[in-house]
């Protein structure tokens, strides 16, 4: 059984560290006025990397939060993983060379398999797919558009066109600490070959050890350790021991 990795996420918007339920813009807790402060934080209870969000982006379809996505890059040492709003090349290559090491393609994955394709060919092994799914379908463009895209189908597809990873998060549990779809994340594993990063409604350790039997990658976490139902460092010492 390999060793699973715990990424925090932080989600930004305007600027700051906030957290949504399901996906909702208007429904956000601000945590930090200091998103690098937070990031730091992880880093030194062990976390490795780092799941960031442009939520303003995700919406948007461009990116908003460069300047403290930078910040937060320059002040850790943290592997950074980034996606909201990514839906071009030249974006792409920006964060790159901003020093983010992996994007992650949501919308475009759906709409538009040409970038992605294009995207995996010249940063090969930097693209990471993120698939939203709502009751096994995929959402897009800041989950507000539900289809009839089986989560399952996209990520086979996903693979064949060469990304690294797949994040499936469950939408209906984002942000909502009600325990992960240990079910859906583990049918979409049985089906690829390349690691899933299992995301949304982790609320605490049993979460963990639920997902570390199904020899999941790894798992994203943000409400629960921000909220306090999840200790980072337990997390983390726990998948370094089994």
């Amino acid at each position: 059984m390999r060793q699973m990795i715990i990424i925090p996420a932080i989600d930004l918007k305007n600027g700051k560290c906030v957290r949504l339920k399901q996906g909702k813009l208007n429904q956000d807790t601000i945590y930090s006025e200091e998103p690098w402060s937070v990031a730091l934080s992880f880093e030194k209870v062990g976390a490795k990397r780092l799941h960031i969000v442009d939520l303003n982006g995700a919406f948007s379809g461009k990116p908003e939060n460069v300047e403290s996505i930078k910040k937060i890059v320059d002040s850790t040492n943290l592997t950074i993983e980034l996606g909201g709003g990514i839906r071009e090349l030249a974006t792409i290559e920006k964060y790159l060379e901003l020093g983010v090491n992996y994007v992650i393609l949501g919308t475009v994955i759906v709409e538009n398999k040409k970038i992605v394709k294009e995207a995996c060919k010249h940063f090969p092994d930097r693209i990471i797919a993120g698939i939203d799914a709502l009751n096994g379908k995929v959402a897009t463009k800041g989950w507000v558009n539900v289809t009839d895209i089986l989560a399952v189908e996209l990520a086979k597809e996903m693979e064949d066109i060469g990304v690294r990873e797949i994040i499936y998060t469950d939408i209906s549990r984002d942000g909502m600490q009600t325990g992960v779809n240990i079910d859906a994340t583990y049918n979409l594993q049985k089906k690829i070959k390349i690691p899933v990063i299992a995301s949304g409604g982790v609320n605490n350790i049993d979460d963990i050890k639920k997902l570390k039997k199904i020899d999941i990658y790894g798992v994203i976490t943000g409400r629960a350790i921000y909220e306090g139902t999840l200790n980072l460092k337990e997390a983390i010492e726990y998948c370094n021991a089994n």
